[in-house]
């Protein structure tokens, strides 16, 4: 397989993106995802946002020359979360797991906070891989299924 590398979500990249994130098995998989994810004027609008915002640290994930994914830290109150979205071509592949641990080297806060759908067995076997541990669950709404869903909350914390 070709370098795992990370670098800034370009223009170029949002047309890959958007059909990602709009990849119907992704979005069930995902579950907490946008309304409408084949709205794409709102998911133009949201990545404006994620691009611009201070308190957001968003790449593109790259295999070789491809680009295989995103990955992001974002603020929530006084703690920071992680989130990633990868194109299903690169599932199980070990893709994930590498960039987030790629990205974690680069990201000097902790603790960290990611989340997934609590039957997210891949999610969930990523963020334990790169040292999550769970911490908790909680129930909330999640559209890409359209009810309420159990969700894993896991931490990294500063020895992680």
């Amino acid at each position: 397989m070709a370098e795992i590398g990370l670098r800034r979500v370009r223009d170029d990249d949002l047309d890959a993106i958007f059909d990602q994130m709009r990849d119907p098995v992704a979005v069930r998989m995902a579950a907490f995802t946008a309304e409408d994810p084949g709205d794409r004027a709102e998911f133009d609008a949201h990545m404006r946002r994620l691009r611009t915002a201070a308190d957001i640290d968003l790449w593109a994930v790259t295999v070789g020359d491809e680009l295989a994914g995103t990955i992001a830290s974002f603020a929530v109150g006084t703690d920071t979360e992680i989130t990633y979205w990868f194109d299903r071509s690169w599932w199980g592949r070990g893709v994930a797991t590498a960039a987030l641990k790629l990205y974690l080297g680069r990201l000097a806060v902790r603790p960290i906070t990611a989340r997934a759908a609590s039957d997210n067995a891949g999610s969930l076997a990523v963020l334990r891989k790169a040292g999550f541990r769970k911490v908790g669950t909680e129930v909330a709404y999640a559209t890409g299924r359209g009810h309420e869903i159990e969700e894993t909350v896991l931490r990294l914390d500063a020895d992680g």
